[in-house]
């Protein structure tokens, strides 16, 4: 609203206005939760909107946009003296009210209250009890990753090592992972696992997304899924297929070589700059001897429009205008359907996507995996 970036990292179209228009007729998410709403300029822009009626509050928390439901949330790095690398945690809210609670209590610890997923100079059990405190939902966030997550750098065996394992209410898998990767990881038998992932673009939108059984989109619904209570759960995760994460394979910093076992030096250049993949930190984890007897929802490996070759923006806009929001046509669009509007071969990628028969070249060090055709 003021023209002030919030997140740096993120593109300058990715604003408030432009989240929840996308989120409710493109991507047909009926509940977003958007991380930077600690910031006095997005609290400002949401009182903007709800004082014109665009956003309106409900009465179990959360605010109605169109067809979406707006929570509120922040992203905050832990950095305190039991980790041993910094730590992303997600906050949610159910109301405007309570996150402007929030709100003024971080900027006693923290540099830029204006910024998204500021560094919080407390520990983190206190920023759980404040959390706790407010009515919020804790969730530690793309837990894998190996630079600022809970098992990429933070700990080194356990979250106990700096979380009250009580006060946390779901695991957020991140990118380069999936439910059955992690079956074997024991403390994390307890959690609920939620499939999202931190956009900084529109088009990024609900490459990971959860389908939750729901009486309706609100906060209270919400915090009921994520505990499995009164019938309210996730009833399906849909992330990218891991092999596509940024992270998935341990790689080398310098040349990008594709490390295969565990190595303090790339076998190619030399180099020590190694960044351990997530699969290789999961298996660091993992009890080959520990059976889950957890149910799971099931895990539907997701490939975004935007990663198949020949789908561009303007095929992508083709694709909208005919069938409607990008998970129709990602999951129920069919062929015959899809080559009504764009080229057979095209049509014919995308469900392959969908069947799960593409083949990829691995990602890791930072660079998404590809999609390959002969």
């Amino acid at each position: 609203m003021n023209g002030r970036a919030v997140k740096i990292t993120g593109s300058k179209t990715l604003t408030l206005a432009n989240i929840l228009q996308t989120a409710s007729s493109q991507k047909g998410l009926e509940l977003i939760g958007i991380i930077d709403c600690h910031s006095p300029g997005v609290l400002e822009e949401m009182e903007h909107l709800m004082a014109e009626g665009s956003l309106v509050p409900l009465a179990e928390g959360g605010l109605r946009y169109e067809n979406t439901t707006l929570i509120l949330g922040s992203e905050i790095e832990i950095y305190d003296m039991n980790c041993h690398g910094p730590i992303h945690v997600l906050a949610f809210f159910p109301t405007i009210t309570l996150m402007k609670d929030f709100s003024n209590w971080m900027r006693e610890h923290v540099t830029n209250i204006n910024l998204s997923s500021q560094r919080i100079y407390c520990d983190a059990k206190t920023l759980q009890h404040k959390v706790v405190e407010l009515g919020g939902l804790f969730i530690p966030a793309h837990v894998f990753t190996p630079f600022k997550s809970l098992y990429g750098k933070g700990v080194l065996r356990s979250l106990t090592e700096v979380f009250d394992p009580t006060m946390i209410d779901a695991i957020e898998l991140g990118l380069s992972s999936d439910t059955e990767m992690v079956s074997k990881i024991q403390e994390l038998e307890q959690y609920t696992f939620v499939t999202n992932s931190d956009a900084h673009s529109l088009g990024k939108m609900a490459r990971e997304y959860q389908t939750l059984l729901l009486a309706d989109a609100n906060f209270v619904e919400l915090k009921k899924a994520l505990h499995n209570i009164d019938g309210r759960t996730v009833g399906a995760n849909y992330g990218l297929h891991p092999l596509l994460g940024k992270y998935h394979q341990t790689v080398c910093a310098k040349c990008g070589c594709h490390v295969q076992e565990e190595t303090e030096q790339c076998p190619e250049c030399g180099s020590k700059q190694i960044i351990k993949g997530v699969a290789t930190r999961i298996q660091e984890l993992s009890s080959e001897n520990h059976i889950t007897e957890r149910k799971r929802p099931p895990y539907i490996h997701q490939v975004p429009l935007d990663f198949i070759p020949g789908i561009g923006p303007k095929v992508m806009q083709k694709l909208l205008a005919a069938f409607g929001t990008e998970m129709d046509i990602i999951h129920r669009t069919t062929v015959q359907q899809l080559a009504t509007v764009v080229p057979q071969k095209i049509a014919e990628r995308i469900d392959l996507a969908r069947t799960g028969q593409l083949q990829f070249a691995v990602g890791g060090g930072g660079v998404y995996g590809k999609v390959q055709f002969e």
